[in-house]
């Protein structure tokens, strides 16, 4: 009998699950996706940066194809340096699920990504940027944050934890917006709907790919929809539990290279796929 093909599609976050934690990538991440290639294979970046945070990563990947931006917001063509697709999320809105959302906890500290595939990320007086090696520009008052199209909010409490910031906001959002967590001090508001599950389905299409096909890897809640969508999901030793919760396995930590661990099993040095 012969041995079962490898998958043809493989979608990873990257913070916390492909990137080490000083936002660098290992000799064997990049060995272990270079097997991926020579079998055939697709990798997608899957990730909740927005477009214009992601382009020297995808350089040091060597990618010059899709990645899904932003939360599932974003489609970015690398080799052309453009966004095929992206939504907004309306900024009354943003607005309004802010004003529920300090209604019910008191006061938040707010950012925003905006739209574009030059767009800033805008921080408010009292936010702290959880990845300090992202660029961001400090604004004066809130309002300055609105005044572009904007993909998504970033948000902070000064005391709950990120747990029960989730918890809250979504108890007071509804429809206003999706909330997400992406990891320690990042719980966000992304246009309704709009999740990792729906961009990757969307660059799965334009592929010619299918969710039966698929393996994904990722470390935090935002990453469940990705799980739910692909045939396999792959949690890090490091990932939020509600995350293990939902996934086919777990395996090491993002320090350890569980990414490539699991890709030298999937892709052994002498498999090759063929491709039509």
């Amino acid at each position: 009998m012969a041995a079962p093909l490898p998958p043809a599609l493989i979608a990873t976050d990257l913070d916390g699950t492909l990137l080490r934690g000083d936002d660098t990538l290992s000799e064997r991440s990049l060995d272990a996706l270079a097997r991926v290639a020579a079998a055939g294979a697709r990798h997608l970046v899957v990730t909740g940066r927005p477009a214009p945070r992601v382009r020297a990563l995808l350089a040091a990947l060597g990618t010059g194809g899709l990645a899904v931006c932003g939360q599932g917001a974003q489609l970015y063509d690398a080799g052309a340096d453009r966004l095929l697709w992206s939504v907004t999320l309306d900024r009354e809105l943003a607005e309004t699920a802010l004003g529920k959302i300090e209604a019910e906890v008191g006061e938040v500290y707010a950012a925003a990504d905006q739209d574009g595939i030059d767009g800033l990320t805008l921080i408010e007086p009292g936010y702290l940027m959880p990845h300090p090696t992202l660029p961001s520009v400090r604004v004066e008052r809130r309002g300055d944050l609105w005044r572009a199209p904007i993909s998504k909010v970033l948000l902070r409490h000064p005391v709950l934890s990120d747990d029960e910031l989730a918890s809250a906001a979504r108890s007071v959002v509804g429809s206003l917006a999706t909330v997400t967590m992406s990891g320690p001090g990042t719980v966000e508001l992304q246009p309704c709907g709009i999740t990792k599950a729906t961009g990757l389905a969307m660059a799965a299409a334009r592929l010619g790919l299918g969710r039966e096909s698929a393996v994904a890897f990722g470390d935090m809640p935002n990453d469940i929809p990705m799980f739910q969508w692909a045939a396999h999901g792959v949690a890090m030793a490091n990932a939020h539990p509600e995350l293990k919760a939902v996934a086919d396995e777990v395996t090491t930590s993002n320090e350890d290279d569980g990414v490539a661990a699991v890709l030298e099993r999937l892709f052994p040095a002498t498999a090759r796929r063929a491709r039509q």
